[in-house]
C-alpha cells in the first residue's frame, strides 16, 4: 500500500473516531426516559438525537473529504460521482434508545467501489468502541478480537431481527432454531450491536432479513476482519 493511501486512511480513520465519539457524547447528552419521537412510514421511531448525528456526521465529512459521498439513515450527500462513500446509521436501535434502554451504537463505514475499507461502531453507554479497517484486524478499544470457536449452535447465543418490511419472513427459520435446535436466541432491535459481539466472540451469529446498507457496511468489516463470516440468508 502507498505511503499516499496510508496517510488518507490514517486521516479517514481519525475522522471516523472523532465522529464516533462525537455521536456518543451527543447520545448520552440526549438520553431519557419519555424521549419525545416521531414515527416514520416503515413504523420505525426518529428523534432529534439521530438527525443531530446524521447532520454531523455530512457536515463534518464534507468539510474535510468534500468529494465523498455520504449515505445515511434519514439524510445524505450523493452526487453519484466518487468512488468513495461514507454510510452511516446515527443510532442502530433507535427503538431501544428512544425508550429508555441503552442497548444502541453508533455506525459508520467508508466504502471504495462499494467495498467496506473500514468500519466502526461505538456505543457510548459502555464505552465500547469496535473498528476495522480492511486487512488490519478487528478491535474493540484497541484490543484485537475474534469470532469465537464454538462450532455447535447449542453452545452459542445467536440474534435475530425479524419485522413487517424485511425482504424475507424468517419465522419458520428462527421457530426451528430455538424449537428444534434449541438454539437460545436473542432480539435486540438494532443488528449493529449483536453483529460486533460475533466479532469478540460473545455471540455466535445473527439473522438480518433485509439488504439496507447503512445497517451493515460497517459491520460487514468488523466481522469480517475479526474472522467471521458476512453473508446472504441462502
Amino acid at each position: 500500500m502507498s505511503n499516499d493511501i496510508l496517510n488518507n486512511m490514517t486521516e479517514y480513520k481519525k475522522l471516523a473516531l472523532s465522529l464516533a465519539r462525537q455521536a456518543g457524547d451527543i447520545m448520552k447528552a440526549n438520553f431519557e426516559l419519555g424521549m419525545k419521537k416521531e414515527w416514520k412510514e416503515d413504523k420505525s421511531p426518529l428523534t432529534v438525537t439521530d438527525l443531530q448525528i446524521n447532520d454531523l456526521v455530512i457536515n463534518q465529512i464534507k468539510e474535510r473529504f468534500s468529494e465523498h459521498d455520504i449515505l445515511a439513515e434519514e439524510r445524505s450527500s450523493i452526487s453519484g460521482k466518487s468512488e468513495y462513500v461514507w454510510v452511516c446509521d446515527p443510532i442502530d436501535g433507535t427503538i431501544m434508545f428512544s425508550h429508555g434502554i441503552p442497548i444502541c451504537t453508533f455506525s459508520l463505514a467508508l466504502t471504495k467501489g462499494g467495498e467496506s475499507i473500514l468500519g466502526v461502531a461505538y456505543d457510548p453507554f459502555s464505552d465500547r468502541l469496535f473498528t476495522a479497517e480492511k486487512g488490519q484486524g478487528a478491535f474493540l478499544n484497541d484490543k484485537k478480537i475474534s469470532v469465537s470457536t464454538e462450532s455447535r449452535l447449542d453452545k452459542v447465543v445467536g440474534e435475530y431481527e425479524m419485522f413487517k418490511r424485511a425482504k424475507y419472513n424468517i419465522n419458520r427459520l428462527t421457530e426451528h432454531l430455538n424449537m428444534v435446535e434449541e438454539v437460545k436466541l436473542m432480539h435486540f432491535c438494532s443488528i449493529v450491536y449483536p453483529s460486533c459481539l460475533i466479532a469478540t466472540g460473545d455471540v455466535g451469529f445473527t439473522i438480518f432479513p433485509h439488504t439496507t446498507a447503512h445497517d451493515m457496511a460497517a459491520v460487514k468489516i468488523i466481522v469480517e476482519e475479526a474472522g467471521g463470516k458476512v453473508t446472504d440468508l441462502f
